[in-house]
């Protein structure tokens, strides 16, 4: 296995693998004791998360990081915060949402930090 990262654009046939991710992040959350932030249920299994990752699948700007054509992380960049929570600024910005890496086989290989560079030269090539 090669440790090559690729980065490509990402869409709705991505779900159900950017959703495995998450399911991955919350068993390995649970495993470590932290269920305050996700809780202990797989978000395959949670509507409300299966219907928040197809919404910014489909209407963010999400990329995918593959190792040998395996999915095992994710980014989504949107130009605003994606609800009531934060109020818009005065001038241009950019949000992540989705960031996730597959930590059971993957940590430490650098996908997180290839994903939020990928961000960062993605919003200044789009200005």
């Amino acid at each position: 296995m090669s440790d090559h990262i690729k980065i490509r654009q990402g869409g709705a046939d991505d779900v159900p693998a950017v959703l495995a991710l998450f399911d991955g992040a919350v068993e390995w959350l649970v495993s470590q004791g932290r269920t305050g932030q996700w809780g202990t249920r797989p978000w395959s299994q949670n509507p409300k998360a299966v219907a928040l990752v197809e919404k910014y699948l489909t209407t963010g700007e999400p990329w995918i990081a593959e190792i040998d054509g395996e999915v095992v992380g994710t980014v989504t960049l949107t130009d605003g915060p994606g609800g009531d929570i934060i109020p818009a600024a005065d001038e241009p910005e950019r949000y992540i949402h989705l960031l996730a890496a597959d930590h059971r086989r993957f940590a430490g290989r650098g996908v997180g930090r290839a994903l939020l560079a990928h961000a960062v030269e993605e919003t200044r090539r789009q200005g």
